[in-house]
């Protein structure tokens, strides 16, 4: 492996330990907000890291998983904002 990989791949690395720390705000909250935008961040991770990883292994069909899954992201995102100010959850 070369060292262009080996750094892409630690970055992927980098960005899943990220993840697993974000985690932390799913589950503890406090309010609805933070675990919205938690999500996000995990879901923008990942995005990331498959892209790096795509990258890292010379795949480039990975950057269409990368980009869908960047788009059902955002549409969900937005969906749950939205059902939490029509239920009336936003302070």
């Amino acid at each position: 492996m070369s060292l262009v990989t080996d750094v892409l791949l630690g970055g992927a690395g980098a960005f899943i330990v990220l993840s697993a720390v974000v985690l932390y705000r799913v589950v503890r909250g406090p309010t609805m907000q933070d675990r919205v935008i938690a999500v996000n961040a995990i879901g923008t991770n990942i995005v990331v890291i498959i892209a790096l990883v795509a990258a890292a292994t010379g795949n480039p069909g990975a950057l269409d998983i990368a980009i869908v899954y960047a788009l059902l992201n955002f549409v969900m995102s937005i969906a749950i904002s939205k059902f939490t100010v029509e239920r009336g959850g936003v302070l």
